[in-house]
């Protein structure tokens, strides 16, 4: 059969498949009745739908059996060889998390705080009278030296200095004149060198003219130590109170009660008098440097209170003998704030 092709009508694809349904048509009257050749072997599994020949009717009409062709060779049929099918792996189950407890939250206990305990701090009595001091505990081991300072100027810086250098305790009354004179600033360098050395100094009020208290009325006592505080306080900021030293000792319940309305708790005066205001040369005559050791160490007991006076005639002298003799009799050097 001579099977001719229209190469211009292939050009679309339905005459492409109109073509190719001719050929197949021929290729099946020359090749006998349509079935599987005896040559073909059983197809392979199939994937789905048969790859292999169609055994039913053409769906392109045949064309006349009586055409003839020239023998053509039969083509192999093509068996098309199966695709390996993929076998799927079977989902891996994922192994379930062990759920964990949700931890509870730990109750911590709040701290109780306490509350603060508040401080008290003492405030000097002020209304009621000034309590008189002539010494301190008699089962003390300590003696108090004490130094006026109110007139005579002396070896007043040197007795100072000493003091320092060889870490003595003691305590400085100083009357408001003192630190006002204007002839003299040894009464404000003494303020400077206790406010320098708070540990060693206590600082107490002598008047400010150092008048005998029991002629003055309770108004005038009150003027002289406030106007010693207002004099002072430009040169030391330790306060004065509570310790009140009376000029010449003098004092009586009118004194006391009019010096404790000023906040001074403490009237003190002392158990052992060096007289070393009174030089030698007086009639009657002062004490001797010598005559003050001895005095003092032949008189002193523990919680004695010794008055000395920073410009004292032969105080200098004295003090090096004295320290050492009370320090080797077992004595401990105080101020009045350690020693009351």
């Amino acid at each position: 059969m001579d099977l001719h092709v229209d190469h211009h009508a292939a050009r679309t694809p339905l005459a492409w498949l109109v073509a190719l349904a001719l050929a197949g048509v021929a290729v099946g009257s020359l090749a006998g009745p349509l079935g599987p050749s005896p040559t073909s072997t059983t197809p392979g599994p199939s994937m789905g739908p048969s790859m292999g020949p169609s055994t039913g009717p053409s769906p392109i009409a045949s064309p006349s059996a009586a055409c003839t062709s020239e023998p053509t060779a039969t083509p192999p049929l093509l068996t098309a060889t199966p695709l390996p099918t993929a076998t799927p792996a079977a989902p891996t189950s994922r192994p379930t998390a062990t759920p964990r407890p949700s931890p509870r939250p730990t109750h911590r206990p709040t701290p109780t705080v306490p509350a603060p305990t508040p401080t008290v701090v003492p405030v000097p009595t002020r209304g009621g009278a000034s309590l008189l001091v002539t010494h301190g505990s008699r089962t003390s081991n300590q003696v108090a030296l004490t130094f006026d300072m109110g007139g005579r100027v002396g070896d007043a810086l040197a007795i100072m200095s000493w003091l320092v250098d060889h870490d003595v305790h003691t305590t400085i009354f100083m009357t408001g004149a003192m630190a006002d004179n204007p002839n003299t600033d040894a009464g404000r360098r003494v303020l400077a060198i206790v406010q320098t050395h708070p540990e060693l100094f206590t600082l107490g009020n002598h008047s400010y003219t150092h008048r005998d208290f029991r002629n003055l009325s309770a108004a005038q006592i009150r003027e002289e130590l406030l106007r010693t505080e207002a004099a002072v306080a430009p040169y030391c900021s330790q306060d004065m109170h509570p310790f009140f030293r009376p000029p010449n000792g003098g004092y009586n319940a009118a004194v006391l009660a009019a010096v404790g309305a000023a906040g001074y708790r403490y009237t003190v005066t002392w158990d052992v008098d060096t007289i070393d205001w009174r030089p030698i040369v007086n009639d009657p005559p002062g004490p001797t440097a010598d005559q003050i050791v001895a005095k003092v160490l032949g008189n002193a007991r523990g919680g004695s209170i010794v008055l000395m006076h920073l410009g004292g005639y032969e105080t200098y002298d004295a003090l090096p003998a004295v320290v050492e003799g009370l320090r080797a009799r077992g004595f401990q050097l105080a101020n009045l704030a350690e020693l009351l």
